[in-house]
């Protein structure tokens, strides 16, 4: 009777302590030899347990609750997470297209640079010509002898010496240079010069006749090095004739550098 009345109590608790009720009285329908007077001893309190339960379905619900929320921020982390990502790999790549666009830059750069180098090397380069003659008539000698230009048509680059007739090249580079020797004809002289590079001979220029104006040339590009020295020797028992017309000239000038 007294189950009775309990259940017929309880039937309007929640479905959660309504199954909790039902599982008590199973239970209590499983231990038949316990007197009613045992089994309602101010020992066991029901509602006390059943309020126990109730807190703990509560704690559960709020537990629950908080576990979507977790769940539902987690998500919302993991979304913004997948967003910096994204951004990330944007970044990357624009990177990456900004990495190449700096090597082809730097590239280019580098053309530049040498090209720039380059036109300052040649703008640097002394334009190097001359043109001189002797204006007067030299020979014979005995030995060697040095022709001296004195009248300078021109000297660009100031590499010629008028003093000693030497061409001294200023930078290393390939130089043409052009010997004109003319002398009146002799049954005994002739006219004989060579052009010398540091004291070695090149070429020369001879002519030989009895009688009459005579004349020889000739001409070579060498390769020098800076500092070398280039001038015209006369050999000896010969002549060379010039005057105010300038007819043996002695002329070079840079072709390019090296």
């Amino acid at each position: 009777m007294l189950l009775t009345e309990c259940y017929s109590v309880n039937t309007s608790l929640p479905d959660g302590q309504y199954i909790m009720l039902v599982f008590i009285t199973v239970v209590m329908l499983s231990v038949w030899a316990t007197t009613a007077d045992d089994l309602f001893s101010p020992n066991i309190n029901i509602l006390e347990e059943l309020g126990k339960i109730k807190v703990m379905e509560t704690k559960m619900k709020s537990m629950e609750q908080k576990i979507e929320q977790l769940k539902t921020e987690n998500a919302a982390q993991a979304k913004k997470l997948e967003d910096k990502q994204n951004h990330i790999n944007q970044l990357l790549q624009k990177s990456e297209g900004q990495a190449k666009d700096l090597e082809i830059l730097r590239s280019t750069t580098t053309d530049i640079t040498m090209k720039i180098d380059s036109l300052i090397k040649q703008s640097e380069v002394p334009k190097v010509a001359f043109s001189v003659s002797l204006s007067s008539t030299v020979g014979p000698h005995s030995s060697l002898h040095g022709l001296i230009y004195k009248h300078i048509f021109l000297n660009n680059g100031d590499a010629y010496d008028s003093n000693t007739g030497i061409f001294t090249a200023p930078v290393k580079g390939v130089y043409a240079f052009w010997l004109f020797s003319k002398a009146y004809g002799s049954a005994d002289k002739a006219v004989v010069a060579g052009l010398f590079r540091n004291g070695q001979h090149e070429i020369s220029t001879y002519a030989r006749q009895s009688s009459g104006f005579i004349g020889s040339s000739n001409g070579v590009s060498l390769l020098l090095e800076k500092g070398d020295k280039v001038n015209v020797n006369l050999y000896s028992g010969y002549w060379i004739f010039d005057n105010e017309h300038h007819h043996s000239t002695f002329s070079g000038h840079l072709l390019f550098h090296l």
